[in-house]
């Protein structure tokens, strides 16, 4: 486990700056976020369209069936054998891959390897099992155009992190290959929120809180689901056998138990594991347009580089 800080004399300094950077992405979280879904997903596919766009990214679109579908790649020459099956965030209820461009994009260009990113279906519309289904149709789509489960390495946040892990517990249970490895940025694992961080980060989080998950739950979830079920909550699943994973947190977030949880639990059960708390840092800051969210993703992407050896 790695605490990610900076030397004891700068950190009056950094707290500081930690301060206003997430007084300001409280402001614009709030902006963002609406009663009214659809202006919600409306007003995060402008954040992606304005900060996830870059010169030297290459968008793709496709579908795989009837489900929008993307590859985010770079302008440049880059490996093709190993690709990136991205799961976006949102609660299960908001998120597409337009909004997911300002981690896909980071991500394509860290890595220099193609990412696909697809617009599962969303709830409350399409409650769950809906997005695990469509994660498997993703899956699936890789494997006929050829690759490997060995070529792919399956990302996500937030909520995109729970789908990941379940989609890899399907296929675990399902007897199939798993792919080479797990990147997980501020995973959202536990729908049942018994996680301490619920309350001792709840007055610190500039992004989430208690209500608001409480409500992304109630659309995902029917009443008749059990939210300990290890596909609706992967920290509660059988563990052993996953392939090599990597977590990346916000000390700043009410999800961090679920991500240190999470780590545990993965030691617990022998599988390789590593774990980053960013300092000052708050729920999926590696969106956010500074340094400490491309340092992340050049971290991510030396994982990646390690288990493809």
């Amino acid at each position: 486990m790695t605490i990610l800080d900076k030397r004891p004399g700068r950190r009056k300094q950094e707290e500081n700056m930690n301060h206003s950077l997430m007084s300001f992405i409280k402001r614009v979280h709030g902006l963002v976020e609406n009663p009214d879904i659809s202006k919600h997903r409306q007003s995060q596919n402008q954040l992606g369209a304005i900060f996830g766009s870059s010169k030297e990214i290459k968008i793709d679109e496709i579908y795989i069936e009837d489900m929008g579908a993307e590859w985010v790649s770079v302008n440049r020459a880059h490996m093709k054998k190993t690709v990136i099956l991205y799961c976006h965030g949102g609660g299960y209820s908001t998120g597409s891959r337009l909004y997911a461009r300002t981690l896909t994009s980071k991500l394509a260009s860290s890595t220099s390897m193609d990412v696909l990113c697809f617009d599962y279906r969303l709830a409350p519309e399409h409650p769950y099992p809906a997005a695990p289904e469509d994660a498997m149709k993703a899956w699936d789509y890789l494997m006929l155009l050829g690759y490997g489960a060995r070529d792919v390495i399956v990302a996500g946040d937030s909520a995109g992190g729970n789908l990941a892990l379940s989609l890899v517990l399907r296929l675990k249970n399902q007897q199939r290959l798993l792919p080479r490895g797990l990147v997980l940025m501020s995973p959202w694992t536990d729908l049942t929120l018994s996680g301490e961080s619920h309350q001792t980060k709840a007055e610190i989080d500039p992004v989430l809180s208690r209500e608001y998950i409480s409500r992304m739950i109630r659309n995902y979830v029917e009443p008749s689901e059990e939210l300990a079920d290890p596909f609706i909550s992967p920290l509660f699943g059988e563990l052993a056998g996953l392939p090599p994973v990597y977590i990346q947190t916000g000390d700043n977030e009410i999800l961090l138990s679920d991500a240190t949880e999470l780590y545990k639990r993965l030691l617990q059960a022998d599988v390789s594991a590593k774990i980053d708390i960013q300092n000052g840092m708050w729920h999926v800051y590696q969106m956010s347009p500074f340094k400490a969210a491309y340092e992340a993703m050049e971290r991510n992407a030396e994982f990646i580089y390690e288990i493809c050896r």
